[in-house]
């Protein structure tokens, strides 16, 4: 059994490491990140990766973030030893050891990664890590605790972006009353000023002016679309286009909506 020890202990650091790395990610998400860049940001960290320019600015003008950054440091500094070491341990063949074939242990190290491998790969498992994770974080931190990813609907169509203007686009110079970009179903959420300065829930007189980062909600394809629409006629075109689109979806919505009342008025009846 002996023998075996380094291996278990080997096991046991990824799990914990794994936990770690998963639980800054989610923390972070509640300091307002993307899932993505917190998931990014929480392994470049744990490894000591490092970062981009910009987001590493992101991370450090933050207070919460840049603790959970620096305890994730120490953790993985630690972590990244205790684990080289046991996997040289495990392979030292001294006393009991040298009774256990090498390549048991390797057959064993195998099967534990690749059940850790298909752990970290499962929704099921990363649903439930996910709740009990925001569960201790609602309990013992003082974070705000919301999953804005359900509430909006994100990966259903829908997501939230932040979009640079630039000076040929057609969101350049214009206010947001003139762009009608409610019409194309996008919500303005917040924008981005250069100097730090942030405009949230913008009002219709607000224009938007190139170097601007724009917070938007939507279609996936229509805010995909609008980031790629540049000034003149072809991008007023675009525009008419995507009005058209909205106006169709809006009529299928009411359609189902229809059918809905109607079957549940047959059931009902």
């Amino acid at each position: 059994m002996a023998a075996f020890l380094p291996i278990i202990s080997l096991f046991l650091v990824v799990v914990i490491s794994l936990m770690v790395v998963r639980v800054a990610t989610v923390a972070l998400v509640l300091t307002g990140l993307s899932h993505q860049l917190a998931q990014f940001q929480a392994r470049s960290a744990f490894t000591g990766a490092g970062f981009t320019t910009s987001e590493s600015d992101r991370v450090t003008q933050h207070p919460v973030r840049r603790k959970i950054i620096m305890l994730l440091m120490l953790l993985g500094n630690a972590g990244i030893v205790t684990a080289v070491s046991s996997l040289m341990l495990s392979f030292v063949n001294t006393g009991e050891q040298q009774t256990v074939s090498i390549w048991i242990r390797v057959g064993m190290m195998f099967v534990g990664i690749a059940v850790l491998w298909s752990a970290t790969q499962s929704q099921w498992v990363d649903h439930r890590l996910n709740r009990m994770v925001e569960w201790a974080l609602r309990r013992w931190t003082d974070l705000e605790v919301r999953d804005y990813s359900n509430l909006l609907h994100l990966g259903h169509g829908y997501s939230v972006v932040e979009m640079e203007v630039e000076e040929n686009d057609w969101l350049a110079e214009r206010e947001l009353a003139s762009l009608r970009l409610s019409e194309e179903g996008v919500l303005v959420l917040g924008i981005e000023r250069p100097g730090s300065v942030y405009v949230g829930a913008p009002r219709g007189f607000t224009k938007l002016k190139p170097g601007d980062t724009v917070i938007m909600y939507g279609q996936r394809d229509v805010l995909s679309n609008l980031d790629e629409r540049r000034a003149g006629s072809t991008g007023n075109w675009d525009h008419h286009k995507a009005v058209d689109k909205q106006l169709q979806l809006q009529r299928e919505q009411k359609e189902e909506e229809n059918q809905q009342v109607e079957s549940e008025d047959a059931v009902a009846s």
